[in-house]
């Protein structure tokens, strides 16, 4: 093909590609015409109506970006986030500036908060370190995530970012989880601290540290598409993990070694205990 095809317009030739008649009740490919160019023959059309319905939905995604965050948070599940058909996925900030992360990646927001829809289908928060304890200090920040997640049909974070949505008192009487070295911060925060990698409460999910962001994304795309879709976007993601090693919790350290890993978070442990103390005072 003379051009790249958009990602979304990939996800529909895929979906439909892997589908059968029994299944969905059509053909997955249309027969070319001798008038028909080259190119129109390499792109195989679909008919789109055989597809159900949940396929393609006008989700509004408000993803948050903050000074600080961490890229791989927000990443993982954007990959997913953005190969949902009929879906908008905003990159919301304060300005339309790029906002750096805390490895140096720098995105560029796509709409400030105060554009944003007013109501939405999924309000998602990345974590931090320091980036998250400026970010519940900026009331502007908070504001908007507290406004838009009251009524988000689904609430969501990834690592740090549960300490932010409880902050915002989003999490009180919820389960959640969090990155292993604030989840026993949680209950600061109005939350049940759960050890495991994506917890589900209602209409709050929460992903543990960094890397869970790409379950929280399948999950998400789950709930917003169906099996089949979700089950064909871990397959287009190619995820079936398979590190070198097996040293992802902190269960497969030895005691000294998790404790010398833990002093390098004594201080960000503290102040994130300090905001906890102020939430639960309020």
């Amino acid at each position: 093909m003379n051009q790249l095809m958009h990602r979304k317009d990939f996800i529909k030739s895929a979906l439909a590609a892997f589908s059968v008649p029994p299944l969905f009740g059509g053909t997955a490919h249309a027969q070319a015409t001798p008038t028909q160019t080259s190119e129109e023959k390499s792109t195989p059309t679909h008919d789109m109506s055989q597809f159900p319905e949940n396929w393609t939905r006008p989700d509004q995604i408000i993803m948050i970006l903050y000074p600080g965050f961490t890229a791989l948070d927000l990443i993982g599940p954007q990959y997913f986030f953005g190969s949902l058909m009929g879906a908008t996925v905003h990159l919301a900030a304060k300005t339309l500036d790029p906002v750096r992360s805390d490895t140096g990646v720098s995105l560029l927001p796509t709409i400030k908060f105060q554009d944003c829809p007013k109501t939405c289908d999924v309000i998602f928060v990345p974590g931090a370190c320091q980036g998250m304890l400026d970010a519940i200090e900026d009331n502007e920040t908070m504001d908007f995530i507290r406004s838009r997640g009251e009524t988000a049909r689904f609430v969501t974070s990834v690592c740090t970012g549960s300490i932010i949505l409880g902050a915002a008192g989003l999490l009180d009487g919820y389960k959640a989880t969090s990155h292993w070295v604030t989840r026993p911060l949680l209950h600061h925060f109005g939350a049940k601290e759960i050890n495991e990698r994506v917890v589900i409460d209602r209409n709050r999910i929460t992903a543990a540290g960094v890397s869970a962001g790409l379950d929280l994304g399948l999950h998400l795309t789950l709930q917003l598409r169906d099996e089949f879709y979700a089950h064909t976007m871990q397959l287009l993601a190619e995820y079936a993990p398979a590190p070198p090693f097996q040293y992802g919790t902190p269960d497969r350290f030895k005691p000294e070694e998790l404790k010398m890993i833990q002093g390098m978070f004594s201080g960000f442990v503290k102040k994130t205990e300090a905001l906890g103390r102020k939430h639960t005072r309020k």
